[in-house]
């Protein structure tokens, strides 16, 4: 993407901004959708009784269905969890009207891609609108059973916070190279 110019630096900014908010909006539907329809293909091709074993006992195939968070916590709050996920489906957002940078743009996309994609379980799957359970597919082990909002949701996060700590070392980098050249200029 091309750098601000000092001629049009606003004009620059909101173009750059328009085009990685609709990145972000990209990837955010294509990991809703991916979710959904591996969501739908594990609803009619598996069983909550028998595991399909893909890589031993280390990961395998299985239905479940998740009326409350990470690990089932909170089962009988899942109305609870369809008001939090839509609230940060909606906060994501407005998150993403400011995103500048096409690492931002992905690492954004797939949390809320993530978020929105355990957000329609919880609004349309039964037992009913708003207290939907999530569907489950991807069984780690005998730890839990996920499903790829879950993988979008998790990976987004750690790009978050890798993005966040580089951003760190570069800012402190160029400071301390900024520094050292005033005081090469100084002598």
């Amino acid at each position: 993407m091309p750098s601000p110019s000092s001629d049009h630096p606003e004009g620059t900014t909101a173009r750059r901004s328009w085009g990685s908010f609709l990145a972000t909006a990209a990837v955010a539907a294509v990991v809703a959708g991916a979710d959904q329809l591996s969501k739908a293909i594990a609803l009619d091709q598996l069983s909550e009784t028998e595991r399909i074993p893909l890589l031993g006992n280390a990961l395998g195939l299985q239905l479940a269905f998740n009326p409350g968070s990470a690990f089932s916590l909170g089962e009988n709050s899942t109305w609870l969890f369809t008001i939090f996920s839509a609230i940060v489906a909606v906060g994501i957002l407005f998150v993403a009207r400011r995103i500048t940078t096409t690492r931002w743009a992905i690492t954004v996309g797939l949390i809320w891609g993530g978020a929105v994609g355990n957000l329609l379980d919880r609004l349309f799957a039964d037992p009913g609108f708003g207290r939907g359970y999530v569907t489950d597919f991807l069984a780690y082990g005998n730890f839990f059973i996920g499903n790829l909002a879950d993988i979008a949701l998790v990976v987004g996060m750690i790009l978050g916070v890798l993005l966040t700590v580089t951003r760190r070392d570069e800012a402190e980098h160029a400071q301390q190279s900024a520094t050292a050249t005033d005081g090469q200029q100084a002598t």
